[in-house]
Parts: C-alpha cells; structure tokens; sequence
C-alpha cells in the first residue's frame, strides 16, 4: 500500500471527505489494495472504481480482504486498457463539467468518466508499456482527469536518473522496463499531455533495492492549477 507514502496522500483523502461527488479512479489496480486502504481512510467507498485487465481480480480482491459487493460496495471495470472502447485518448477537460457524472454501478468502460475523476491512482501502471505507449495512456488518463483545482493523478513506478530501458528482475526473469527520469516525467505531464502550466508535476526518485540490485523508484504527482 505505497500509495500512503506518496506526499499528496493526506490531500486525496480530504478530497474524498469534503468535495462532493469525488471519484477515486484506481488503474492497473491489481487486488485494489490501494482502493481498499484509500477508503479505509475515509473516501467513499461508492465513489471508487477499480480498473484491470481482468475480472478475477475482483473476486480474488473480495477472497483477500473477506468481502462481498454488500460489505465493499466499490466498483470495479475489466478490460485493455490499450482498447479506445474500454480507455480512449481524449483531451483534458477544461472550465466547468455541465455533464453529471455517469452511474458508476453501470460502468463498463473508463471512457465515461472523462473530466469527472477527482484522484486517479495509477501506481505500478506505466512501467507495464513502452516510452511510446506510456505516452498514449498518459493521453487517454489526462482526459479523465476533473478541471477542479486540486484534482490529483499520481503513483510511483520504476525511474532512473536517465530515461531508458532497464533490466528489473521479476519472478526469476529480467525484464526490459522502460523508465522515465523525474525532468522527463515532469515534461511529459506539463507541456505535453497538459498545456504548460495547467498543472503542477511533483517528483522524487527514491534508490531501493532490488534483489540486492540497487534500483530506483519514481514517486509522483500531477495537480490540476
């Protein structure tokens, strides 16, 4: 649960508890253990949509944490999240959402939400695609992001202090992952997804280690001005 060592994630929580109809959106949620903590903390848990690739990870989800959909009334979307049907590039949104959000027990697609998601959790998600694509998902999650000041995107992933590919190994196997540097992470949301100055981008590369290999993690946050 590293999304509680992120430095904004005392402000996620203030939005789920004061502004009204907040939406936590979790990608690449994996068992939604950061779903699960961030509405042990108090945002509602009705407001919160977990996504993944596939739908056993619900189940798997409600088997780890001894739930039901009556206990845990959170929601959660399968699918690609390279399908323009299931997460789409759009614009951000910009002035004032007129639309109301959509019935989130309805979901089957992200691409609804677009400007109505006041956090959007994407922690161990970007690591998963090339340079390329991690532009193209960057694109797609910026346009589900509210214009409200304050909204936040944020997660942590493997980075370096050079962007480039890595080797990390994972499950006794190397695995080619590519990694941002925080300046090339921070230009990516500001000026490239977002128009300069639209957001904030904070960043932090942390060293860990790795299976004795000494690795770096690339904390971040992007806020809307």
């Amino acid at each position: 649960m590293a999304i509680t060592k992120l430095p904004v994630y005392q402000d996620i929580i203030k939005i789920g508890r004061e502004r009204e109809n907040a939406i936590f959106v979790d990608v690449g949620c994996c068992l939604s253990t950061e779903s699960r903590r961030v509405a042990a903390d108090g945002f509602p848990a009705c407001n919160i949509v977990a996504f993944d690739l596939k739908k056993e990870f619900l189940q798997l989800s409600h088997v780890l944490f001894r739930s039901t959909k009556e206990t845990y009334p959170g929601h959660f979307i399968a699918g690609d999240a390279l399908d323009p049907a299931i997460l789409d590039v759009a614009p951000p949104a910009r002035g004032s959402i007129q639309e109301p959000p959509p019935d989130l027990s309805t979901l089957t697609s992200l691409n609804p939400l677009r400007g109505h998601c006041s956090v959007i959790n994407a922690s161990a998600f970007f690591s998963c695609f090339s340079e390329e694509l991690q532009l193209r998902v960057a694109r797609a999650v910026g346009g589900l992001l509210s214009p409200v000041p304050g909204s936040i995107i944020c997660g942590y992933q493997p980075g370096a202090i050079t962007k480039g590919k890595y080797i990390y190994p994972f499950l006794g196997n190397d695995v080619d992952i590519f990694c941002h540097s925080p300046e090339t992470w921070m230009e990516l949301w500001n000026g490239t997804v977002f128009a300069k100055g639209e957001v904030e981008v904070a960043t932090h590369l942390a060293e860990i280690s790795v299976f004795g290999v000494k690795r770096h993690v690339l904390m971040w946050s992007v806020r809307r001005l």
